[in-house]
């Protein structure tokens, strides 16, 4: 167990200076790009631009474009591109992991690929039109800009420092006394339904998800396609704000089971292209 938490804290400091870095340049973009201007300004093309801007790993975006729904402002087509597209925090992980530069781009572009791809579909079937009902859009935004970008950056490198060590500690915990054999069998790595399952992680209205998944990736739990299939409904504290702010329980679960669906679905897909 010593050792097991010593190599713990050994993973997780090494990760510190790259994810500080990391999130100082995403913070910069995040303060220097008017995103929602972006979006709400060009709706009939709003799904490209989501899909484009939820690639950049920010904390707050996947909630600015979960008000703007609410209120209209966006179609569901955007909301669901920006869901899809949310890097989250598998972009900073895996850069200070040494990953290959082009499995990350290859994962963020298909990430786009399949929010900008969904989007238009789902506008172009299901797009209503609503008046616009203006209302304060940011109060429920926990970027904590108001500590100015350097403190924000702090803050946002130890919280997810704080969820690497754990996340790690776990499945170090867990190859030590499972073995390496039984964790993939539990996330079922050579089977189809391993997509449904990393799914259903991805999910988790939390940071923490694509932490887990990334993780496990890296770890070799899960294969590229149950990653991605993590990745893509993995939204952060978006899908967790829609159902506190938007009223409509019934659309909020519609909302719901379509990230899923398209998650797992388009993971599934990956999956069987891989072994062709």
């Amino acid at each position: 167990m010593k050792e097991i938490i010593i190599d713990t804290i050994i993973d997780s400091l090494k990760l510190l200076p790259f994810l500080f870095i990391a999130f100082l340049i995403i913070e910069l973009l995040e303060h220097k790009i008017d995103n929602k201007k972006i979006v709400t300004k060009s709706k009939k093309v709003g799904p490209l631009f989501g899909s484009l801007l939820g690639a950049v790993p920010q904390c707050g975006f996947s909630v600015s474009i979960t008000n703007l729904y609410a209120t209209r402002i966006v179609t569901l087509g955007t909301l669901i591109s920006v869901y899809l597209s949310t890097s989250d925090e598998m972009l900073p992980i895996m850069l200070s992991s040494d990953v290959k530069f082009s499995t990350i781009m290859s994962i963020i572009l298909i990430k786009v690929f399949i929010g900008m791809t969904a989007g238009f579909i789902i506008d172009f079937f299901l797009r209503k039109k609503e008046e616009v009902e203006i209302k304060e859009l940011c109060e429920h935004e926990h970027c904590h800009c108001e500590k100015g970008i350097f403190g924000s950056t702090i803050k946002h490198t130890f919280n997810i420092l704080g969820f690497i060590f754990i996340i790690t500690f776990l499945l170090n915990l867990g190859f030590e006394y499972l073995g390496e054999d039984n964790i993939q069998k539990i996330f079922m790595k050579d089977s189809l339904f391993s997509p449904f399952i990393a799914s259903l992680i991805g999910l988790i209205p939390n940071c923490g998800a694509s932490v887990v998944v990334t993780e496990l990736y890296l770890n070799s739990a899960i294969s590229f396609g149950s990653c991605m299939a993590g990745l893509l409904t993995g939204s952060g504290i978006g899908i967790l704000i829609l159902f506190r702010i938007n009223k409509n329980l019934k659309e909020n679960l519609k909302i719901l089971g379509l990230i899923y669906g398209i998650g797992a679905v388009s993971g599934l897909i990956i999956e069987i292209f891989m072994r062709v």
